[in-house]
């Protein structure tokens, strides 16, 4: 069985140790609003897959010159491109749908008209 991504599973010093960061950097990406672990009952935060993969993002990121508000606009225009591309294929997949619903009642009326 495949583990879900965004289940918060990591403490901060792991996390921290997984992407080769300090945690008072994870806790800034934090405050920034670049990263948004889970909170436990107790306000420890837990950090899932999918929030390691964004900190190496981040890494990728300023490695190659961005200061974290060009990050910041980086990851917000990744975001509304991977929305687009989902309401995207949702839509070609409803398309899909009403065409084969379509070419159906051509071929039964087609059916019906050779008799």
């Amino acid at each position: 069985m495949r583990r879900d991504s965004s289940e918060p599973l990591y403490v901060i010093s792991v996390a921290a140790k997984l992407v080769d960061m300090h945690p008072q950097t994870l806790r800034m990406y934090e405050r920034l609003g670049l990263v948004k672990p889970a909170r436990t009952e107790n306000n420890i935060r837990l950090y899932s897959d999918e929030d390691i993969d964004r900190c190496r993002q981040i890494q990728r990121l300023t490695g190659v010159g961005l200061n974290l508000a060009g990050v910041e606009m980086v990851l917000e225009l990744l975001q509304r491109m991977e929305t687009m591309r989902r309401d995207l294929e949702e839509e070609m997949e409803r398309r899909e749908e009403e065409l084969a619903r379509e070419i159906q009642r051509l071929r039964r009326e087609a059916a019906t008209a050779r008799r």
